[in-house]
């Protein structure tokens, strides 16, 4: 339960992304800064955290035993994850966007074959936890009902452009992060992580900035503003919660299910900011009953993670 808490903060964090992102492209500010703006800004803060709590030499230890590793993976999970959800953002407002990327709560599932253990010195590829992967859907579901009285109002190109984006986006975050806690085996901790990270993605987002100055400019006071409030706000504080919660499931995919499964309260997050923020009319009676059923899934997920928690400490006091 504790993991899940912390998911849902993380959520609350997460939706200010969504929120700047479509303030930004209303102002006319470029994708291209939102995105690489977010990881230079993140970069000092989580610096400064890793000094301080002298970890930096270990995570360079780490960088330099596997560099590949880290460099694919991080760009797996930060760029792949992020440049398509800003770009996504130029095509459609915050709720189409952070409405479609709550299919990663299926992608998250679904990505389970594609990891091992290792049970009595025996390697055992992962299965797809059904159950989990059936109360993730009735979330889906909600999600669907959200986007129903909003889809008739977007164009079918901006429709397409708001959602195959985030699709990829959808699938590259819970790779990226579970093939980094893979590569780490926890033995960095969770500021480490992050920070390494930021760090092996750094040449894409100065590649992605160059390409921004040549081609629109500067960005201006106010994006560079916001983009900062995005970098501390969803960069640092969202993403050391959510990958502490994920941390600490990470050999449980039915748990791991679960907290991923915190990522739908954004969308609850983000309607409630554009609606004081930024004026968008209040959800219609069809929204607000996917509303419900998000938190009744949300509700399942708890609950089918407390009864395995409870059956696995039988099993290891039996064992015992």
């Amino acid at each position: 339960m504790k993991e899940i808490a912390l998911g849902i903060l993380a959520s609350l964090f997460f939706a200010v992304t969504f929120i700047l992102n479509h303030a930004m492209e209303m102002q006319g500010g470029s994708w291209l800064w939102s995105a690489s703006l977010r990881y230079f800004f993140m970069l000092p803060f989580l610096l400064i955290i890793v000094f301080y709590r002298k970890g930096f030499s270990q995570l360079s230890g780490e960088i330099k035993a596997q560099p590949i590793a880290w460099l694919l993976w991080s760009f797996v999970g930060f760029v792949l994850f992020y440049a398509p959800l800003t770009y996504a953002a130029a095509f459609g407002p915050g709720w189409l966007v952070s409405g479609t990327w709550q299919f990663t709560i299926v992608a998250g599932v679904l990505l389970a074959p594609l990891f091992v253990s290792v049970i009595a010195g025996k390697t055992v590829r992962q299965k797809i936890p059904f159950i989990s992967l059936l109360i993730s859907c009735v979330i889906l579901v909600g999600i669907l009902l959200i986007q129903i009285p909003h889809a008739q109002s977007v164009s079918f190109r901006s429709l397409m452009l708001g959602i195959l984006p985030v699709i990829v986006a959808a699938f590259a975050y819970p790779l990226g992060n579970r093939k980094m806690m893979e590569v780490c085996g926890g033995r960095i901790d969770t500021f480490q992580r992050v920070l390494g990270m930021t760090i092996a993605s750094l040449p894409a987002w100065i590649i992605m900035a160059i390409y921004a100055l040549l081609t629109v400019g500067l960005p201006s006071a106010s994006q560079m503003f916001q983009s900062l409030l995005v970098g501390i706000s969803s960069g640092v504080i969202a993403t050391v919660l959510f990958f502490i919660a994920t941390d600490r499931v990470r050999d449980h995919q039915g748990k791991l299910a679960a907290v991923e499964a915190t990522q739908s309260t954004e969308i609850l997050f983000v309607i409630m900011g554009e609606v004081l923020l930024l004026g968008i009319a209040f959800p219609s009676p069809i929204a607000l009953a996917g509303l419900g059923v998000i938190i009744v899934g949300m509700l399942l997920h708890s609950y089918y993670t407390m009864i395995i928690g409870k059956k696995n400490a039988v099993q290891q006091n039996t064992t015992s």
